[in-house]
């Protein structure tokens, strides 16, 4: 009886640890990416499932079936030649699953590294997310800011992020916007988002870099178009100015909280334009000049 009631609070005590869990990132999307992935690895998980009850009950089967009788000891069992149909379905079926989710990778693939669609017309916003030991840059050429640690995304719009990295190898991941992709510090890769839902969500450097790389994360905050924009505005009246010092200061190994400032480093340290465009720096560089023409065009006349 005591082992009877050990066992059934032990059981109790584990569901009630279950019932508190959340659900895995990867499997709560909040943009359509991360939703084509998380698709994948359900579909993945149920057919796997399916071979393993389907193995598990052919072996009972088996068991069972032929499981040791009382026979005479001078029984022999009969002969039996190979059968066709059986190694025909023990080598198809394999490999059709193997065609199946070959077919939906590359399908997935070709989806998730080409800018999210139905969104209109609207321009994906451009940021470039750059690492260094151990935190994260995140410039905002056409808005002229730059934060530390943090990210201000607008939902229902593409995100065109630009990744490379001041220091070693990393991988820029947010779970429940897509999967990770490598920042190097010899190239530029582009990898396309988009965020469905307004919330917070955790982004983090996936790939070992270092000491400090367990507390290599920032905060993504995903807020509506009109919000976003009313963020820049009180980014721009308040955020003190990116100089080539402070950046310099910046990159120096360690941690820090969040930061903002208006002005980006991109001026000051761009991406290798041996596989950056000297065409597309020039024209981000002209559009940021113009844009704080007009910003001081504006403050003068007030």
């Amino acid at each position: 009886m005591k082992y009877k009631w050990t066992t059934l609070t032990v059981l109790i005590s584990i569901l009630t640890l279950l019932t508190g869990c959340e659900p895995l990132m990867v499997l709560n999307p909040k943009g359509p990416q991360a939703q084509t992935q998380a698709n994948d690895i359900m579909l993945s998980i149920w057919i796997m499932s399916f071979i393993v009850l389907v193995v598990f009950l052919m072996l009972a089967y088996m068991l069972i079936r032929f499981r040791a009788s009382k026979q005479r000891n001078d029984y022999e069992p009969p002969n039996i030649k190979g059968s066709l149909l059986v190694e025909l379905v023990c080598v198809g079926i394999p490999i059709l699953i193997i065609i199946f989710l070959s077919v939906v990778s590359v399908q997935s693939n070709k989806k998730v590294e080409s800018q999210p669609t139905g969104y209109g017309n609207k321009k994906p916003l451009i940021i470039y997310a750059t690492s260094s030991n151990w935190k994260w840059h995140f410039s905002y050429p056409s808005e002229n800011i730059e934060t530390v640690n943090y990210l201000y995304i607008p939902t229902d719009r593409p995100l065109e992020f630009k990744l490379y990295s001041d220091g070693p190898i990393t991988s820029f991941w947010i779970p429940q916007l897509g999967g990770q992709k490598y920042a190097m510090s010899d190239m530029v890769t582009t990898l396309h988002l988009a965020a469905d839902v307004p919330g917070e969500y955790m982004g983090r450097n996936a790939n070992f870099s270092g000491k400090g790389f367990a507390e290599n994360t920032f905060n993504v905050n995903a807020v509506k178009q009109k919000d976003f924009d009313k963020w820049v505005k009180d980014v721009k009246a308040t955020a003190e100015p990116l100089t080539k010092e402070t950046f310099t200061q910046l990159l120096k190994p360690g941690h820090l909280g969040q930061l903002t400032f208006t002005g980006t480093h991109l001026k000051y340290l761009p991406p290798n334009e041996s596989h950056h465009t000297k065409q597309e720096m020039g024209s981000m560089m002209n559009m940021e000049h113009e844009k704080n023409k007009s910003e001081q065009t504006d403050h003068s006349n007030r």
